[in-house]
């Protein structure tokens, strides 16, 4: 994300800031609405931000929480999660499972739900998921993921072919997997998406772009999700490096942001169980 949006600019004047519901479980973060519709009445996205489980970018991730309520047309939720190496796995996932029973909480339907993250984020949305359906929550009506990292054992081929393409490396990702697991199993679920039972997952919209070290990640998921019975669709757009679509949160953002934003907003209206 960083190495894409450079200059950032204001929220737009229309954001609303105003907490949607009462609380989040005691998990800090930051309301942002680019609608006129309220929790009760659309549900809410759920957005999980980046940043290779270390990093936040307070200043860029509402702009990121504006456009998804644009395209989901319901509030946002921006958590904040606790980070690595400080706060190591499965820290991050407890808060986002925690924030996600806390709407439950307050009566918004699961259906009414959509998880979003990139990056790292959507590790957690896919890892949340499962952890979910263990546990034998509802699980959200519908489910994002841009350019997850899915198996923490590092074995997908793009890892070393599309290394040097990307604005990240293999070098990086397992820095990041070492931080984040401290220790945990590398090869097992939740902390490792692909190494989990798919089965009974919600519509998926994976996205992720050809050049990034992680594209093989998306592929496998999807090709795993999809004989598991779930509806999974993968977006793959051609050229872009890791996180691509964080051009939405620039002063000059790229044709590429409007196509990713519209086919999240088509993706929502056509999922088989639409929130």
């Amino acid at each position: 994300m960083r190495a894409l949006a450079v200059h950032t600019p204001p929220l737009p004047a229309d954001a609303d800031l105003t907490p949607a519901l009462v609380h989040t479980g005691g998990i800090p973060g930051r309301w942002v609405n680019a609608t006129t519709s309220s929790a009760r009445q659309a549900g809410v996205t759920l957005y999980v931000h980046g940043g290779g489980f270390e990093h936040t970018q307070p200043q860029l991730e509402p702009l990121m929480a504006y456009s998804l309520s644009r395209a989901t047309r319901r509030p946002v939720f921006k958590t904040e999660q606790r980070l690595a190496p400080a706060h190591p796995y499965p820290a991050a996932l407890d808060d986002v499972t925690t924030v996600y029973r806390s709407l439950l909480d307050q009566d918004i339907p699961a259906n009414r739900i959509i998880l979003s993250g990139e990056s790292s984020g959507a590790t957690l949305v896919l890892s949340a998921l499962l952890a979910l359906r263990q546990a034998g929550t509802p699980l959200p009506g519908a489910a994002v993921a841009v350019s997850p990292l899915t198996d923490l054992t590092l074995s997908s081929p793009s890892l070393d072919a599309n290394d040097g393409q990307d604005v990240v490396s293999r070098s990086v990702v397992e820095h990041i997997v070492t931080q984040y697991l401290a220790g945990a199993p590398a090869g097992r679920a939740p902390q490792s998406p692909l190494h989990g039972d798919l089965h009974g997952l919600p519509p998926l919209l994976l996205v992720a772009g050809t050049s990034e070290v992680l594209l093989d990640d998306s592929r496998r998921f999807a090709a795993a999700a999809a004989s598991a019975g779930v509806d999974v669709t993968l977006d793959m757009y051609e050229d872009m490096p890791h996180a691509f679509h964080a051009v939405v949160m620039s002063d000059n953002p790229l044709p590429i942001a409007a196509t990713f934003l519209r086919r999240v907003s088509d993706w929502v209206d056509s999922a088989p169980s639409r929130p």
